[in-house]
């Protein structure tokens, strides 16, 4: 237990710092340098700190699957939540955001859910549910999937709800997939490719990253992380304990409860840093933009402003010219369209 627990907290930390990671190399090209669209953001992905937290994403993800295999359910998901503490600790110091008061104890808060949770946890469940679950959980994913679909259109703020609860759901169906996988002898890998549980991870995980990407492009980064977080820990917990039979040790039920409340609370104290990129460097690169333009767009104006009065001026003296410059214009409004 104590080699899942120390995973559990290496995958907080890869995440966390994946994220810092990810907002240096997005930083590094801005929306005009580097194009709109998806050219635009593969762009701004081809760079040493992006991929590097990439590759850090992989770790934590390694490390997931080894501490799930050993811990409850409800252990792994709130650690992971606190990934967002990292990322709170590591941007104050490296992208110089401010933490105000509620998000250090958003900080202290995770630290001390973890605390807890690390102290009380049992050993992992040893339910073995029937083949019906693995299917259930693969069917689940396509549940997800099609509520994304109904969901992306709706408009903001509850896009940004539903697509993060949804993609919390599917990090919680790729938590509840992993116990159910069977165990892998040697080389031998035909029990997990005959096995649904395999294709509920990987699609799990798949909708979750589209979903959680959809969640923020509308800017509402803060619904859709506390809404992701809430998904990701509340009912893979309780299923957890239902279904796999995850417990605690004697006695200490009321202290986990306390720890699992306490971690979840500060990691919704930090939901905005679920955000790839500060917003503040967004809204100090568009003023900068904007002061830029700013000159250049007063030059066009009063270029735009003097034609047309010259235009008024010639009109109004010559009726003759108001015919051929009246046939000119409507010559270029047909080139136009």
């Amino acid at each position: 237990m104590f080699l899942g627990l120390v995973m559990a907290l290496v995958a907080a930390l890869c995440f966390g710092s994946a994220m810092v990671l990810q907002a240096l190399g997005a930083q590094a090209h801005s929306p005009a340098g580097s194009g709109g669209g998806l050219l635009g953001t593969v762009r701004a992905m081809v760079n040493v700190p992006f991929v590097c937290g990439l590759a850090l994403d992989l770790l934590g993800f390694v490390a997931q699957l080894i501490a799930l295999r050993s811990l409850p359910l409800y252990v792994v998901q709130a650690a992971l939540a606190g990934a967002l503490a990292v990322t709170a600790v590591l941007g104050a110091a490296v992208l110089r955001l401010r933490l105000g008061r509620a998000e250090w104890a958003g900080v202290v808060g995770v630290c001390l859910g973890l605390a807890l949770l690390g102290a009380t946890a049992g050993k992992e469940g040893d339910k073995h549910p029937g083949t019906a679950l693995h299917w259930i959980m693969l069917a689940a994913v396509v549940v997800i999937a099609a509520g994304g679909a109904v969901a992306w259109r709706l408009k903001e703020p509850a896009r940004a709800a539903v697509m993060g609860t949804l993609c919390g759901l599917g990090f919680g169906v790729v938590g509840l997939s992993v116990r159910l996988l069977p165990a892998v002898h040697g080389m031998d890998l035909m029990p997990l490719l005959k096995d649904p549980a395999t294709y509920a991870l990987l699609g799990g995980g798949a909708v979750a990253f589209v979903f959680m990407t959809e969640g923020v492009r509308g800017g509402k980064v803060t619904t859709a992380t506390a809404a992701m977080v809430l998904g990701e820990t509340a009912l893979p917990a309780l299923l957890g304990v239902i279904l796999l039979g995850d417990r605690t040790r004697p006695g200490l039920l009321w202290l986990a409860l306390l720890g699992f409340a306490i971690a979840v609370a500060g990691a919704l104290a930090l939901a905005r840093f679920g955000e790839v990129a500060p917003p503040d460097a967004h809204g100090t690169e568009g003023a900068a933009i904007a002061e830029a333009a700013a000159p250049e767009a007063a030059v066009a104006g009063t270029a735009v402003a003097g034609t047309a009065v010259a235009e008024t001026a010639v009109t109004a003296s010559d009726p003759a010219t108001v015919a051929e410059m009246t046939a000119a214009n409507e010559a270029r409004e047909r080139q136009r369209h």
